[in-house]
């Protein structure tokens, strides 16, 4: 078994439309947007699909979208059972 770690992405990397295919095909990420958005009082969803990018390149708006996209990502690693990694980071 060979080591590495996932490194998940920060501000700057946030384009609208992201994630879309990974949200059509895994629950979990539509299910972290939706705990994201019930905290948050808006739909972070609709923002990262359909924008407009001016509101989700905000800093305030874009830090939540990448929180929300790196734990919807890692779900669906675990959900697929994949192999765990040595190491997690994040960075913004």
């Amino acid at each position: 078994m060979s080591k590495f770690a996932i490194v998940f992405p920060g501000q700057g990397s946030q384009a609208i439309g992201m994630l879309a295919d990974l949200g059509e095909q895994y629950d979990a990420v539509k299910q972290t947007f939706a705990e994201a958005s019930d905290v948050l009082g808006y739909d972070l969803w609709a923002l990262v699909q359909n924008g407009p990018a001016e509101d989700l390149n905000q800093t305030f708006r874009t830090q939540p979208a990448l929180l929300a996209s790196s734990v919807a990502i890692w779900r669906v690693w675990q959900e697929l059972g994949l192999e765990q990694p040595a190491n997690l980071a994040g960075h913004s």
